[in-house]
C-alpha cells in the first residue's frame, strides 16, 4: 500500500527490536540520510594544542618532556598489565586447577563431543591459559588416559575458552559509547570466528574425524626427536617482577589430572638446588633440606633451595592465595587499562594518529588489494609467536579499537593470525617434550593448528563469507545501547550455558540430545526467519513476517533494560536516548527493506 509522505521527523527505533519482518508490511521505514554519521567509521583524532611551529623555545622542550613521560608511562603501563595479566592467570590456577583436574578425570564425559568442547572451554576460563589446559590435554594423551579423538573437542573449546580476555579487556572502556562500540565488536570477532568454527568442525570431526586423520599423517609421515625449549620472551621480561609475587609449580596441574600428587599445593616452595660436600652429620638441617642425599658416592648432598617469592613459606591455603592474588590482579589490570586508554586517547593525536592510522590500515594498492588482510594475518603471528601469548596480543589490539586507531575489518586478520601464532608456539614446544610424549603433544598441537587454519579457509578466504564482521557490528550496536548485554553476553558464553551443557552431559547422551536437539533447532528456526524477515518477507506466512504478536519483552530488549537499570540507576547502565533521524518515503515496501538494511 503505497504511502504519500514526504520528508518527516521520525525516532530512529530500538536496534533489538525483531519486528524486522515489518519491513515487508505496508509500515513506513526510516533510514539514515547520506551525510549521517557510520559509528563504525575511525573517529578524527585532532591535536587540540598548539603546533609545533607556534610554540616557543620553552613550550617545545616542555612538549617533548611530556610526550617522553607519556611514552614512559604508556611503556610502564603495558608492562604492569602484561605482568598482572600473568599473575591473574596464577590466581584462576590456584583457585581452579584442581578442579580442572577433576573434570579432565571423567573418561565417561570426555566420550561425549558436546560434553569435551563445553569441558575445554569451562577449564580454559578457569585457569586463564590455553597453554595450561593444552598441556594438561598433552600429559593425559600421553599418559593413556585420553585418546586423541577424544582430545579434538576439548581443544576446540580452549581455542574458544581463550577469547574470554580480550571481552574482559573491552570493559575498561565502556565509560564512552562508541569506544565501547568499537572496543567490545572487536573482542566479540574473536569470539564469534571461535564459535563459528567449532559449529562446522566440531560435528564434521566427529563424523570423520578428519584433523585427528591429518595429524596423525602428518606425524607418521616424519622423524621427531626430543629437542630444546623455544625462549618465551615475554616471559623472560615478566618474571622478575611476577616471581617476587608468586610461582606455581606447573607440574602439579597435568600431575592432579593423571592421578598423581592431587593433594600437593601449586604453590612453589623449592627453587634449585645446590650441591654440598658431606662433612659431619646433618643435624643443623632444621627441616630445610628435604631433599638431602646421602647415598651419592662423591661424599656430597643435594640441598633443595627455598623460593623468596611472596608466598613461599605462607600457611595460607591455595584457595585463599587465589583470592588474595585474584582480587589484586584485578586491581591493577583494571587501573592499568584504564591508564592506557587515557594516555592512548591523549598521545595518539593529530598527524601521530594519522601515521599509526594509516601504517595499520593501508592496503596494497589495485589490484593487490586483497594481499592486505593475509599480510595482517602474517603480522599477528609473528606478533604472537614473538610474544609468546595470544591474550596479550588480542588484549594489546582492543584498546586500540576503542580510540580508533585499528578498524573493525583489519583487527580481524590480525585476530585470525594470533591463532595460528599461538598454535606455532604449542607446536615448537610440543617438539621439545620427552621422548614418551613427544609424538601425542606433536598430534595435539598440530590439531589445534588446522582448526584454526581451517576456521580462517571457512571465514576469511571467500570475502561474502566473513560473517563474523558484521556479527560482531551488530554486537557492539546492541551493547553500546545496552552495556549491561555485555555483562550477560560474558556470563551466558563462558559460564551459565557451558555449565549447563555440561551437568546436562553428566545426565549421559541420550537427556544432552534430548534437550539440546530441540533447543538448537528453535535457535536455528529464529535465525532462518529474522534473515527471510529482512531479505526475503514475502516468503514467510504473514503472521510471520513480524514478532509483534509475541509479548514485548520476547522481541525487544526494552523491558529487560527498564528492569537493569532500576537495579543500577546508574549513567553507565543506562541506554541513550534514540536520536531524531530524518525519513525518506518510498512506494515500494521492498525498497524499504533493502535501505534499511
Amino acid at each position: 500500500m503505497p504511502h504519500s509522505c514526504t520528508s518527516s521527523q521520525l525516532p530512529h527505533p530500538p536496534l533489538d527490536e525483531m519486528g524486522l519482518g515489518n519491513a515487508g508490511t505496508s509500515s513506513p521505514a526510516p533510514i539514515l540520510e547520506e551525510g549521517d554519521k557510520d559509528p563504525w567509521a575511525l573517529p578524527q583524532l585532532k591535536d587540540t594544542g598548539q603546533s609545533w611551529k607556534d610554540l616557543s623555545v620553552a613550550g617545545r622542550v616542555r612538549k617533548m618532556v611530556v610526550g617522553f613521560l607519556k611514552a614512559i608511562g604508556l611503556l610502564g603501563n603495558l608492562y604492569l598489565f602484561i605482568c598482572s595479566l600473568d599473575i591473574l592467570s596464577s590466581a584462576f590456577q590456584l583457585l581452579g586447577s584442581k578442579v580442572a583436574g577433576d573434570i579432565f578425570k571423567d573418561n565417561v564425559v570426555l566420550s561425549n563431543p558436546v560434553a569435551g568442547l563445553v569441558i575445554g572451554v569451562l577449564v580454559t576460563v578457569l585457569v586463564q591459559s590455553s597453554s595450561t589446559s593444552s598441556s594438561i590435554v598433552v600429559s593425559m594423551v600421553a599418559s593413556k588416559l585420553l585418546t586423541v579423538r577424544a582430545s579434538v573437542p576439548i581443544i576446540m573449546g580452549v581455542n574458544v575458552g581463550t577469547s574470554i580476555t580480550s571481552t574482559l579487556v573491552s570493559m575498561a572502556q565502556s565509560g564512552d559509547r562508541d569506544e565501547f562500540r568499537r572496543a567490545f565488536g572487536g573482542s566479540a570477532v574473536h569470539g564469534i570466528f571461535n564459535w563459528l568454527t567449532v559449529l562446522i568442525l566440531l560435528p564434521l570431526e566427529s563424523a570423520t574425524a578428519a584433523l585427528e586423520k591429518l595429524s596423525d599423517l602428518i606425524v607418521g609421515a616424519t622423524s621427531l626427536e626430543p629437542g630444546t625449549h623455544t625462549p618465551d620472551i615475554l616471559k623472560v621480561l615478566t618474571q622478575p617482577l611476577t616471581h617476587l609475587i608468586v610461582q606455581l609449580d606447573a607440574d602439579v596441574i597435568a600431575d592432579s589430572a593423571t592421578g598423581n600428587r592431587t593433594n600437593s599445593s601449586l604453590i612453589k616452595r623449592w627453587c634449585g638446588t645446590k650441591e654440598e660436600p658431606t662433612t659431619g652429620n646433618l643435624s643443623n638441617c632444621e627441616g630445610l633440606c628435604p631433599g638431602t642425599n646421602n647415598s651419592t658416592s662423591n661424599n656430597s648432598t643435594s640441598q633443595l633451595l627455598p623460593c623468596h617469592h611472596l608466598f613461599a613459606h605462607t600457611s595460607l591455603t591455595d584457595l585463599a592465595v587465589g583470592l588474595i592474588l585474584l582480587a589484586g590482579s584485578l586491581l591493577v589490570l583494571c587501573s592499568c587499562l584504564v591508564l592506557i586508554v587515557k594516555l592512548l586517547n591523549s598521545v595518539l593525536r593529530g598527524s601521530v594518529a594519522q601515521a599509526v592510522r594509516t601504517i595499520i590500515n593501508a592496503d596494497f594498492p589495485f589490484p593487490f588489494g586483497w594481499l592486505s588482510g593475509y599480510l595482517a594475518i602474517l603480522v599477528g603471528a609473528g606478533l604472537t609467536f614473538v610474544l609468546q601469548s595470544s591474550s596479550v596480543f588480542t588484549a594489546a589490539i582492543v584498546p586500540l579499537m576503542g580510540v580508533g586507531v585499528i578498524s573493525l575489518e583489519r583487527a580481524y586478520p590480525l585476530f585470525l593470525g594470533s591463532n595460528i601464532g599461538t598454535t606455532t608456539t604449542a607446536v615448537l614446544a610440543a617438539l621439545a617434550s620427552p621422548s614418551g610424549m613427544l609424538l601425542s603433544a606433536v598430534q595435539v598441537a598440530l590439531i589445534h593448528f588446522f582448526f584454526n587454519l581451517a576456521g580462517i579457509l571457512l571465514w576469511y578466504v571467500v570475502p561474502v563469507l566473513r560473517l563474523p564482521i558484521p556479527l560482531a557490528k551488530s554486537f557492539g550496536n546492541l551493547t553500546a545501547r545496552y552495556r549491561w548485554v555485555a555483562i550477560a553476553y560474558l556470563l551466558l558464553t563462558f559460564l551459565l550455558l557451558p555449565l549447563a551443557a555440561f551437568g546436562l552431559s553428566l545426565a549421559g547422551s541420550m537427556v544432552l540430545a534430548a534437550v539440546g536437539g530441540p533447543l538448537l533447532g528453535l535457535l536455528l528456526l529464529i535465525i532462518i526467519v529474522n534473515v527471510l524477515q529482512r531479505r526475503r518477507p514475502t516468503w514467510l506466512p504473514r503472521c510471520l513476517r513480524s514478532w509483534d504478536w509475541l509479548p514485548y519483552w520476547l522481541h525487544s530488549l526494552e523491558p529487560w533494560d527498564r528492569l537493569v537499570t532500576r537495579c543500577c540507576p546508574c549513567k553507565a547502565c543506562s541506554s541513550p536516548k534514540a536520536p531524531i533521524k530524518k525519513a525518506h518515503c518510498y512506494e515500494n515496501p521492498e525498497v524499504l527493506a533493502s535501505q534499511w538494511f
